[in-house]
């Protein structure tokens, strides 16, 4: 018997497919769950609801959180293309779980997020799940280190077309706003990864002037025009990968000699003005920074996330959730199943399940970010390796 598992079942009868995944997840475990996570794919958002609800009725967890999503993965697969559940269940003995509801306050001149447990000695990581369109992310990530120092925060801002069509599942709730989680605590094995899908191109520029998140200047260059050099002197091949979608990596360590692939935090190119020669991007950026642009690249991504996996110094992982972007799968691999094919394979793990996210959370640098284009990992090793 594990300790654990996963389920996929598609639709488009989303109550049958809620309650098919809970049986594959939980079928190999030994003894009832005590975390189980939800992710579902819809049309209707209160289709999506009301399958959340069933999963959660059916597994008799005790503790369960999970969102609506634009793809999930589980059953060694990835589904982005129907209506489907993917349902992911952890025996843990002796671990404290700690859901939890964010909310997102605005006071008179600022918001202030409510909801999170206090931090306790043996915190060992956090699940955290949130709306893209009413919860203030990129800041709450950026900002928890000062909040719960040390304690890594994992997962993926959920799917949903627009304001109020996201859900957001903890316990026996279902939410259309803010974030849900869980804070995993006691005697836990888990180790963090976040894997990069974009490789760098150009030389390092120091950013020379800038205003949020318009870069003017590059290196003392017009930033259009640094860019405009930049491309003209790739190769073809890789021409073409910049014609498809430019990005940026805003380097983590200022003070490394080198910056490579894994070493940013990426962004896309959201505008150019020809006019000044600035080009707009997707994060704020101060006067002094390290950035280089980056394409998206398949090879280079498959080869980064084996290559970590098969770093991970600590044996055997038994479990693991993977939230990866909406940007790989298909929009960048062959299939769907890409990621989990890998991170099962390379680690052995029987029990990988999560979803294809908005955006994804997790450490670099002992530093919790927001990421794009990443598939983030949480792996669970055995009771040997506490």
């Amino acid at each position: 018997m594990a300790r654990f598992g996963d389920g996929l079942a598609l639709g488009p009868d989303l109550l049958s497919a809620a309650e098919s995944a809970v049986q594959q997840a939980v079928a190999p475990l030994v003894g009832r769950p005590d975390l189980l996570c939800v992710f579902v794919t819809g049309e209707d958002p209160d289709e999506v609801e009301e399958a959340a609800r069933r999963a959660m009725a059916v597994a008799d967890a005790r503790t369960v959180v999970g969102c609506s999503a634009a793809g999930v993965i589980g059953g060694g697969r990835g589904e982005e293309e129907a209506s489907a559940v993917s349902v992911w269940a952890a025996v843990l003995p002796g671990a404290r779980l700690e859901p939890f509801r964010l909310e997102a306050l605005r006071t008179e001149d600022r918001l202030v997020v409510v909801g999170m447990p206090e931090g306790q000695d043996d915190d060992v990581v956090g699940v955290l799940l949130a709306d893209p369109f009413t919860f203030p992310v990129d800041a709450f990530v950026e900002r928890s280190g000062e909040v719960l120092p040390g304690l890594p925060l994992v997962g993926g801002l959920a799917g949903g077309e627009s304001r109020g069509s996201t859900r957001l599942f903890v316990d026996d709730e279902v939410f259309e706003d803010g974030a849900v989680g869980v804070v995993i605590g006691g005697p836990v094995s888990a180790m963090t990864l976040v894997s990069q899908g974009a490789r760098p191109i150009g030389p390092d520029m120091v950013v020379t002037k800038a205003d949020e998140n318009v870069l003017y200047e590059l290196a003392g260059t017009p930033a259009l025009d640094k860019l405009e050099q930049i491309v003209a002197g790739l190769a073809e091949d890789d021409q073409e990968l910049a014609a498809k979608g430019l990005l940026i990596g805003v380097a983590m360590n200022e003070y490394a000699d080198e910056h490579e692939q894994g070493d940013f935090l990426v962004r896309g190119v959201v505008g150019a003005d020809t006019d000044t020669g600035a080009i707009a991007i997707g994060d704020v950026v101060e006067v002094g920074r390290t950035v280089r642009f980056q394409v998206r690249d398949a090879g280079a991504a498959g080869d980064d996330l084996a290559g970590l996996l098969a770093r991970f110094d600590v044996g055997p992982i038994e479990g693991a959730l993977l939230f990866s972007c909406n940007g790989r799968g298909r929009a960048m691999f062959p299939t769907s199943d890409h990621d989990v094919r890998v991170v099962r394979n390379t680690l052995g793990a029987g029990g990988v399940g999560g979803f294809f996210a908005a955006g994804e959370i997790g450490p670099v640098g002992g530093r919790n970010h927001v990421h794009g284009f990443t598939a983030s990992i949480l792996a669970f090793g055995g009771d040997d390796d506490v």
